[in-house]
């Protein structure tokens, strides 16, 4: 059950909460991706810790690793990774797209080739429903087609059909207890399939509606305009969730499009190649120029790598490949988005988010751009 609490006054920023199986969740909200039961480099305290209020994890990879057997034995997925707040489950639509060379589109589902070892397996949507039932998550995702940005008209067609299809199997399918269902809505940038699926998944009545189709290789503007085609049809009274999106000012101007739910791999990946974001940007910290830097990644962050290490003790760590160096970063990059999530509520329910949307947006410094010590110091002051 999602409960819409406020709207800004001057953007389409939404406070919200859903309430779920596992507990009640503050929107917007961002979720650290846990793909196969783990937040990658980071353990469930630290989550506990930095706020985390919900995790993802993806139905085509517990499936094959460690299987349902095993999950189905421990007593579901909460329990087999200790996790007691809300999970939601991708449905395993994104790896239509991300595994493209291993898989063969079918009317009924999708056939896979195990990145692993090859087997064959079948995925649609009976299946993919019942692996996420048999994982008990709190919100399981419909089975949709995520086709390239830049496919043909004919192709996108194609995948708009097949979700709608998908989307109502999926509908009929039983759940877990407590469990609520997203419906998907594809359409790449065209408005007229964006409409025609909208409007569609929004009739086959599920309990919150994803956008998907983004961060499939798009430009940034392509994105924003995806997300602008396919908000106008959803309702208001349910919540609205960006499919592996986005960086920080990404999700900033998403939630002033009428977003509320977020997740995305780059706080985590980012960090393993020696990146951390802050609220002006993201700097390298592999760069020489932070060799002899001992203040902490952010100033003011009060995250706990920020707390009780330096830049220059972090580049030492990361040039040593010391695994402590890339989980500190990790820390640091989640514990950001996580407080991005938290101020950004704060701003809607004082009724300033317009301001601060324009302030983030102006001092942020696109993420394609890795800052210096000499640039991250002038933007701080």
């Amino acid at each position: 059950m999602f409960e819409l609490l406020k709207t800004d006054a001057h953007t389409k920023a939404r406070l919200g909460r859903l309430t779920t199986a596992h507990g009640v969740i503050d929107t917007p909200v961002y979720m650290p991706v846990g793909t196969q039961g783990s937040v990658k480099a980071i353990d469930p305290r630290e989550l506990h810790e930095m706020g985390t209020q919900i995790i993802l994890g993806n139905t085509y990879h517990l499936n094959i690793r460690p299987g349902l057997d095993i999950i189905r034995a421990a007593g579901g997925l909460h329990k087999f990774i200790n996790w007691k707040k809300p999970i939601l489950t991708d449905s395993g639509g994104f790896q239509v797209f991300s595994l493209a060379k291993i898989r063969k589109i079918k009317s009924h589902g999708v056939e896979f080739r195990s990145h692993l070892d090859g087997s064959l397996l079948f995925l649609g949507p009976k299946e993919a429903m019942e692996i996420q039932r048999t994982l008990g998550s709190d919100i399981a995702m419909c089975f949709d087609e995520c086709p390239p940005h830049d496919a043909p008209a004919k192709e996108q067609r194609h995948a708009v059909e097949r979700t709608m299809r998908w989307a109502r199997e999926c509908r009929e399918q039983p759940r877990a207890d407590g469990q609520l269902v997203f419906g998907i809505v594809q359409g790449g940038s065209n408005p007229a399939l964006r409409e025609e699926c909208a409007k569609a998944i929004v009739a086959t009545d599920f309990d919150g509606y994803a956008i998907g189709g983004v961060s499939v290789g798009e430009p940034e503007p392509e994105m924003m305009k995806a997300v602008e085609l396919t908000e106008p049809f959803l309702p208001n009274d349910k919540a609205r969730y960006a499919m592996g999106l986005g960086t920080p000012a990404q999700m900033v101007e998403l939630i002033a499009r009428g977003v509320d739910m977020f997740d995305c791999v780059l706080p985590t990946r980012v960090a393993r190649n020696g990146t951390a974001y802050t609220r002006k940007g993201a700097i390298g910290l592999k760069g020489g120029s932070y060799k002899m830097d001992f203040g902490p990644i952010e100033a003011g962050c009060d995250c706990f790598a920020c707390k009780l290490f330096t830049r220059a003790y972090l580049r030492h760590l990361l040039k040593a490949n010391e695994i402590l160096g890339l989980r500190m970063l990790s820390v640091h990059n989640s514990h950001m988005y996580l407080k991005l999530m938290a101020d950004v509520r704060a701003a809607i329910a004082a009724g300033t988010f317009a301001e601060f949307h324009r302030e983030f947006i102006a001092g942020f410094v696109p993420s394609r751009k890795i800052l210096s010590q000499r640039e991250a110091a002038k933007l701080e002051r």
